[in-house]
């Protein structure tokens, strides 16, 4: 795609000129539309399931009317997505979700998570989650940005919060288990103690070449025939030291993601260009459309766009480090 044509795009150059937030009244791309393509699908893991390759990440809509994650909602079910992520440390996303989620609710892959790593905090997180949401049942648990090995030694040990995620299954009220980690050793180490479903973890071209942060984990996650999730596709850098949280563009962003456009749509077709299933694009509102239109007109990354892209890297700081 060449400069011209990707930043006429409406939804696109809507989204980064002037970077409106998304409301009631955004145009999503919809099957009434000349051209339309749906969202491709791929297969997640052993489960069966077959998820949109990006998702929707409920922090999207933290801190929206209710109007619009009704909207959003409908229009990313239209364009084909079919995979919604969410978290109690979103603010108030699971409680604008649940509204939103519930005329379609079957429609949806519905993954949420939990940070609590003992079995009771778990529990309560759970059934919380499951009332907000307004359903009987999460079709993904995930143990939350798992960072140390202390987290994983409190989630697997007795009374950690594994026992809850086991119990869920067993009673219908979660259908598959998995976790999210910051860290190559945490993933690693939950993945040689227990057969997950699946594994969100980031898959990001500066970790990749800067860090070599991410390839251990996708080969243990396919040895193991889990799903592979990603996150942070679009992150670009920390932000500078002693930046206030004020000065960021966005408070849902606690990284600085590729502000420029062609940039950041190469930066999700690298990750999408892996060896996993779906991508949840940034919480950043106005990344949404960008991310949505990649995905409708997915193109596997070529070696000179890599080349490219991997060189844009070098003035970054890695969000994360395997030190």
């Amino acid at each position: 795609m060449d400069r011209r044509s990707f930043l006429t795009t409406g939804a696109i150059a809507a989204g980064f000129a002037g970077m409106p937030a998304i409301s009631a009244a955004t145009r999503w791309p919809s099957p009434s539309d000349k051209g339309f393509k749906p969202i491709p699908k791929r297969q997640l893991g052993k489960t069966g399931e077959h998820l949109s390759i990006i998702g929707l990440g409920g922090i999207v809509i933290m801190n929206e009317d209710q109007a619009v994650a009704n909207n959003t909602v409908a229009q990313a079910h239209d364009a084909g997505i079919n995979y919604v992520d969410v978290a109690p440390s979103y603010g108030d996303a699971q409680q604008l979700l649940g509204p939103a989620l519930k005329p379609y609710r079957d429609k949806f892959f519905l993954a949420c998570k939990t940070g609590k790593r003992d079995k009771t905090g778990a529990a309560a997180a759970l059934d919380e989650s499951l009332k907000l949401l307004e359903t009987d049942h999460l079709d993904l648990y995930q143990h939350h940005a798992v960072t140390t090995m202390e987290d994983v030694h409190r989630i697997l040990g007795p009374g950690g919060a594994q026992e809850t995620f086991e119990a869920a299954r067993k009673a219908g009220k979660v259908r598959y288990l998995g976790f999210s980690a910051h860290s190559e050793e945490a993933a690693l180490a939950l993945l040689d103690h227990f057969d997950f479903d699946t594994v969100l973890f980031p898959v990001n071209f500066v970790l990749a070449s800067r860090e070599n942060f991410g390839p251990r984990v996708i080969a243990r996650v396919h040895e193991k025939g889990a799903g592979m999730l990603a996150i942070k596709a679009m992150a670009k850098s920390k932000w500078p030291a002693g930046m206030h949280q004020a000065q960021k563009p966005n408070p849902k962003e606690w990284y600085e993601p590729c502000s420029v456009p062609e940039q950041a749509a190469l930066a999700l077709r690298w990750t999408l260009s892996q060896r996993i299933t779906a991508a949840i694009p940034p919480g950043d509102e106005r990344y949404f459309p960008l991310a949505m239109y990649v995905a409708q007109n997915f193109q596997p990354i070529t070696k000179e766009e890599e080349n490219m892209l991997i060189a844009s890297a070098r003035d970054a700081t890695p969000i994360f480090s395997k030190a």
